[in-house]
């Protein structure tokens, strides 16, 4: 059974190979969760993809359906969900501005109600299970670089909460659950992540740059462009996520900050795209959206200390790599 649409609470037992553990990842058809897959793949697990095809797209799993261990399931985590699972990743939600906030009341059903559904998942299947947090739990931030005892500066009503507070909100549950049910749980903050499958038109700063630059648009910087972002390859940030799961202490629960500690402001970002592509892009300035935080950058001591991880990939390097996928789709 490769392909499954989940309606309704159902219980499915999905074929297994050998000794095999099963993961999950919700969100599986998405940006990282797709990356996930393939390397959950490569380590042996029997993996299944939830996702509701909201961001996600069919398009970055279709190479995986030929492994008889990977299977996809259409479903929506706000909605109650029964499967036999070992591990599970929540990767499921919409992740850039436009798209949290074309929907903000779903965005925040799918962080809270999501999350405890899934919570739910893993406590009756004695299940492991990934939060994947982000770096906007900081907000706009009076720490540089921001380490995980920051307790953030976030706006509650503001545009970007839905997110922001959905996501604060999710790691709340899952230490409760942790607390109160003894739920084995691992919590990662994700900050900017770029790479293969990112949807052109999501409205994140990298795809947003490469996109106009293959297209000879001009370069649109909100704000003066010296706000600044930390850009974590796709590949680095997913054996973070791998390490964080199973490589890391059995009692280290997190949080711990996953990202690339290398800092540039939007203006640098904007220059190297140009050159990379070979672009005659002028860069043109608006304003700055409400509550955009002005710098961004992980400390990551914390997962150098406890599983051995930082980033590899330097940021030409993986934008020449994004660069070419962006070339493939036709840009």
């Amino acid at each position: 059974m490769k392909f499954l649409k989940y309606s309704m609470i159902v219980c499915l037992l999905l074929p297994c190979y050998a000794d095999a553990q099963t993961a999950l990842v919700a969100g599986g058809a998405g940006f990282l969760g797709s990356h996930l897959c393939k390397k959950l793949l490569e380590r042996g697990y029997d993996v299944i993809a939830l996702d509701n095809l909201y961001t996600g797209n069919r398009r970055n799993i279709e190479d995986l359906f030929a492994n008889p261990q990977f299977s996809f399931i259409e479903h929506d985590i706000i909605d109650p969900l029964d499967l036999k699972v070992d591990f599970i990743f929540n990767l499921a939600c919409p992740a850039s501005p436009p798209h949290y906030q074309k929907d903000p009341l779903f965005t925040t059903k799918t962080s809270v109600i999501g999350s405890m559904n899934l919570l739910e998942l893993a406590r009756r299947n004695n299940a492991r299970i990934l939060q994947a947090s982000t770096s906007e739990v900081y907000g706009d931030p009076e720490m540089h670089p921001q380490a995980e005892e920051y307790r953030g500066s976030v706006n509650p009503i503001g545009i970007r909460a839905c997110y922001d507070e959905g996501k604060r909100c999710a790691e709340s549950l899952f230490f409760d659950y942790h607390r109160f049910y003894g739920v084995d749980i691992k919590v990662i903050r994700i900050f900017n992540t770029y790479g293969p499958h990112m949807d052109p038109y999501d409205g994140r700063v990298i795809s947003n740059f490469i996109r106009q630059a293959l297209q000879g648009e001009p370069i649109t910087i909100y704000g003066d462009g010296t706000q600044t972002r930390s850009f974590c390859y796709v590949d680095d940030l997913v054996n973070g996520i791998i390490a964080m799961m199973f490589d890391s202490p059995t009692d280290f629960t997190g949080p711990v900050n996953l990202g690339n500690p290398g800092e540039f402001n939007l203006l640098e970002l904007a220059q190297k795209v140009i050159v990379l592509t070979g672009s005659s892009s002028e860069l043109v300035f608006k304003p700055l959206p409400s509550d955009d935080p002005k710098k961004r950058c992980p400390n990551i001591s914390l997962a150098k200390q406890m599983f051995n991880w930082e980033p590899r990939i330097s940021l030409d390097e993986g934008l020449k790599l994004t660069i070419d996928y962006f070339k493939e789709l036709g840009y």
